[in-house]
């Protein structure tokens, strides 16, 4: 890596430990962890738009990106604004948790921890800024496609189960309907979407490869660590046999035709 990443990276460091220790203080005064995600959302435009302004890459591809990240962290940070405030005073568990069993330094560092992986996943947006070449790739047209798919798939699947939700009649019922008939947790599969639209982006700039890390951490993270385990165990909790049901027929992550029960 040139000197240059190092002038990059360096703000978005320092932007986002110190933005991030302000949302902790700001949660502890609110008793709400939840701001956080609300955070580590939108922080990838301020990120993006760091890079575009400071890298050297073709001025129109720094564009694009700003545009496309924009979308998308503007869109994911307003929907899960809408879910904090929906429940706010009460904490989402994992984080009312974390403040039970870790006290609030902990905590703080938990944000901090927060604050250095959305900088490492913004790595691919860094590479896509400094690109010169003049023209874009055909890896990077398919990029752009994968992306706005993740995109308008996440969107559509975030509707459907507020959609679902916002339906008195529904409560305590899992939806089964649009893509939730498919998968599990399609709002996650479309999430890991966009990192491999990211990744494929990043892929013709130079050290582009190095991107490739991005989708395998998210998907990492959506498996095995917050995403799913989190999810599911709310979700047997509060809807039990029901859910379990959903389990036995419906795929957890990549879509796919529901089992038929015999």
């Amino acid at each position: 890596m040139s000197s240059d990443f190092i002038v990059l990276i360096t703000p978005t460091i320092v932007y986002s430990v110190a933005i991030f220790a302000l949302v902790w203080m700001i949660s502890e005064s609110v008793r709400n962890a939840g701001i956080v995600d609300i955070t580590w959302s939108l922080s990838f435009t301020a990120f993006a738009l760091c890079y575009v302004l400071m890298a050297d890459g073709l001025p129109w591809r720094r564009v694009i990106l700003f545009l496309i990240v924009a979308t998308w962290s503007l869109r994911l940070g307003l929907h899960i604004w809408r879910r904090v405030s929906a429940t706010h005073p009460v904490e989402d568990e994992r984080y009312a948790m974390i403040r039970r069993d870790w006290g609030s330094f902990r905590l703080l560092l938990f944000f901090e921890l927060q604050a250095i992986l959305a900088v490492i996943l913004s790595i691919p947006h860094l590479l896509v800024s400094r690109n010169t070449a003049t023209s874009l790739h055909l890896i990077e047209w398919i990029a752009i496609s994968i992306t706005l798919i993740g995109i308008g798939g996440e969107a559509l699947a975030d509707k459907q189960l507020r959609d679902f939700k916002n339906n008195p009649e529904n409560k305590g019922k899992t939806c089964r309907s649009g893509l939730w008939r498919y998968s599990r947790h399609p709002n996650y599969f479309f999430e890991w979407v966009i990192w491999v639209g990211f990744a494929l982006l990043a892929l013709p700039a130079p050290w582009g490869w190095t991107a490739l890390f991005a989708p395998g951490l998210m998907f990492y993270f959506l498996w095995a660590i917050t995403g799913i385990p989190l999810t599911e165990q709310r979700a047997l909790e509060t809807r039990g046999e029901d859910y379990r049901k959903y389990q036995a027929t419906t795929s957890p992550f990549f879509p796919w035709f529901p089992k038929t029960n015999n």
